[in-house]
């Protein structure tokens, strides 16, 4: 529903002498994810939004942040800020040394049209977020998102070597370098990645590059819905033993009968290495497979086009079913258990329960599709179980009149306070995304 315009004149003649007038946008569009703004600002240099966050320091504006929009229902409490910051326009590659294997993107360039650009000199950013059509850089560094591949290739911790950021009230600092070895002391990098958009916005990301791998292949292996222990054996050796799969995930039938028609438990194995080391471990896991087990392996092109289907998930909103993702982690080869209670909540037709997780790293992603009640029963179902587990569950997509009933971070952490005194160093105004993190920062 468009709605506006909301701001005053006066706010908006403020606004207009601080950032061009076409980068204003006054008619808004209401979101049951919420997280948005009464007033649009879409700027194109790091200028402008420094000149932004500056005036709204300055005034008591609140201010959220926003790429694509992909992780727009991660968390928050707030229908709309003052200001709704839209760094989408701000993209680009900045600076590329191939020699190096650096690269310096914009916050807003979308993740898929950096890897294409690197694609031509063979070099890729080793991460791998969900939509990464979609999903811009600054968003998956703020969301810290990754997914099975983390295994060969770690997070976005382990690939940012450097960022500019803009604090709230509009200072620029500047956090590691532009060459992979610049780190001297604590890691600023670690303070900004999976931070929300709480601390400052993130204007560019200096990332380290991996050449893209000689070959790659995909072993799915698949077993009976009900044959989890055959997985677990079959897991802690293949982790025992010299060979190195970039991802060991485990998917739940009903995500295997969406992505491959057949509703069976599968564990999908990828290499990415030489040719002769891709088939040899190939080799080393028919080997390795239990009798149980059916195996098929997807040779280059079609384990990318798998691949691609899976990180394209759709999400799509519903009126009549709530939808919603979490993200779960817990020891390694307790995802077995995480992903096991997802089939026992399962009842097609009222609740839909899609899930993976890595046996290697012990990160989950859940999609929950249903009735609205039953969709929070078994969001807290499955905290529960991943607590018992030592572990922690986050909705990471949820819509804003459910987010304030369900708290979508759960418990505090015991450093938590460390959290907070760094909030209110760096904005102690609290401007800056408010209330879209953990414990209300």
């Amino acid at each position: 529903m468009e709605v506006g315009p909301i701001q005053t004149t006066s706010v908006l003649d403020e606004l207009k002498s601080v950032i061009p007038e076409e980068r204003i946008t006054d008619r808004v569009i209401r979101d049951q994810l919420g997280n948005g703004g009464n007033v649009i600002v879409s700027p194109q240099t790091e200028e402008e939004t420094a000149k932004l966050l500056s005036y709204a320091n300055q005034t008591d504006q609140t201010v959220s942040i926003m790429g694509a929009g992909t992780k727009r229902g991660y968390g928050g409490l707030i229908e709309s800020t003052d200001i709704l910051l839209c760094m989408k326009n701000y993209h680009g590659i900045v600076e590329h040394v191939p020699g190096d294997m650096t690269v310096t993107v914009k916050a807003g360039t979308r993740f898929s049209e950096l890897q294409n650009y690197l694609a031509q000199y063979n070099q890729k950013v080793p991460i791998d977020p969900f939509t990464p059509s979609a999903s811009t850089v600054g968003g998956v560094i703020a969301a810290n998102d990754s997914g099975p591949k983390r295994l060969g290739y770690g997070s976005a911790r382990d690939s940012v070597i450097g960022m500019r950021i803009i604090y709230p009230d509009g200072k620029l600092i500047r956090t590691g370098g532009k060459v992979v070895k610049n780190v001297a002391g604590y890691d600023m990098n670690k303070l900004f990645i999976g931070s929300m958009g709480t601390l400052g916005v993130i204007s560019e990301v200096t990332f380290k590059l991996r050449p893209i791998p000689k070959c790659e292949s995909l072993v799915l292996l698949t077993i009976p819905e009900d044959s989890l222990d055959i997985i677990k054996q079959f897991s802690a050796s293949l982790l025992d033993s010299m060979i190195e799969p970039v991802a060991l995930e485990l998917m739940n039938p009903a995500l295997v009968e969406t992505l491959d028609g057949i509703r069976n438990t599968a564990l999908a194995i990828a290499f990415e290495d030489v040719e002769s080391s891709v088939l040899y471990q190939e080799n080393r896991i028919k080997d390795m497979k239990p009798d149980a087990a059916e195996i098929r392996i997807f040779s280059e092109k079609d384990s990318q086009e798998v691949w691609k289907r899976f990180y394209e998930y759709p999400l799509k909103e519903s009126s009549d079913l709530l939808q919603s993702t979490m993200k779960i982690g817990a020891v390694n080869m307790d995802v077995l258990s995480i992903i096991e209670e997802t089939m026992k909540l399962e009842n097609p037709g009222s609740l839909d329960i899609q899930a993976h997780g890595g046996l290697g790293h012990g990160l989950c992603k859940v999609y929950l599709k249903g009735k609205p009640g039953l969709v929070s029963d078994a969001i807290l179902q499955l905290r529960k179980k991943a607590e018992e587990k030592g572990g922690y569950a986050t909705v990471t997509h949820l819509p804003l009149e459910y987010r304030k009933e369900i708290d979508v971070w759960g418990e505090k952490p015991p450093y938590f306070f460390l959290m907070e005194g760094i909030k209110k160093t760096i904005d102690p105004k609290r401007i800056l995304n408010p209330q879209r993190f953990l414990g209300g920062i």
